[in-house]
């Protein structure tokens, strides 16, 4: 089956960077307090000043502080759609899935994947005792699905059974959410420790194993 190319997505505009690093920075300083004192002994106006920014912009992003931290969580996601979206005709769609995700978990500079593997980790191990924070990755997760569809949608032509798209879509999306879990609550010197890319790998088999689109 020949898969068209996708296009790639317009550049954003000065403002939209300008938008993006400040919610960056205002992630990355709640990121950081969450670590030091935890979410509840973190307030909005803490992250606000760490973050160099005012109350009123810190509010103007985010709705509650767990919210703050979505751009560090969806990073990951947004890298690995943008590595997919550029895949060409005519490679099959289960092998280009593993290997954007793969390659999605590998330093590439800016804000660099080892950095935002590492706010993950915290994160997601404070995510367990905090459901605000649980819920703020649930709907990154959600969302990054939602985004992954016209991708994939693209990647195998519309002559693809939606319901098929769809389900390929949530496989997909779930099974890094759950390596990334697993890889998170793992002592990194325990004898079960293994890398975020090979659990990723594994998942994304299990996970998407006889969905008929991904065996054409």
């Amino acid at each position: 089956m020949n898969r068209p190319r996708t296009s790639s997505p317009a550049p954003a505009s000065l403002t939209e960077r300008r938008k993006a690093a400040t919610q960056l920075d205002i992630a990355r300083a709640a990121a950081e307090l969450f670590t030091e004192k935890g979410p509840d002994g973190t307030t909005a106006e803490e992250i606000a000043a760490r973050a160099g920014v005012a109350l009123r912009t810190f509010y103007r992003y985010f709705r509650s502080k767990q919210d703050a931290v979505g751009p560090l969580l969806s990073a990951g996601g947004d890298r690995w759609r943008a590595l997919l979206a550029e895949t060409g005709p005519d490679v099959d769609l289960a092998r280009a899935l593993e290997s954007a995700a793969v390659a999605s978990l590998r330093p590439a500079g800016g804000m660099g994947e080892e950095e935002g593997l590492r706010w993950t980790r915290g994160l997601l191990r404070a995510a367990q005792d905090d459901p605000a924070l649980r819920a703020v990755w649930y709907r990154v997760n959600q969302e990054s699905e939602e985004q992954l569809l016209p991708v994939v949608s693209r990647l195998v032509g519309p002559e693809a059974d939606p319901l098929e798209v769809r389900l390929v879509a949530a496989a997909a999306t779930d099974a890094i959410r759950v390596a990334l879990e697993v890889w998170a609550v793992t002592a990194p010197d325990s004898a079960d420790s293994t890398s975020p890319a090979d659990l990723v790998t594994r998942c994304l088999r299990e996970l998407t194993r006889g969905l008929g689109l991904l065996e054409r």
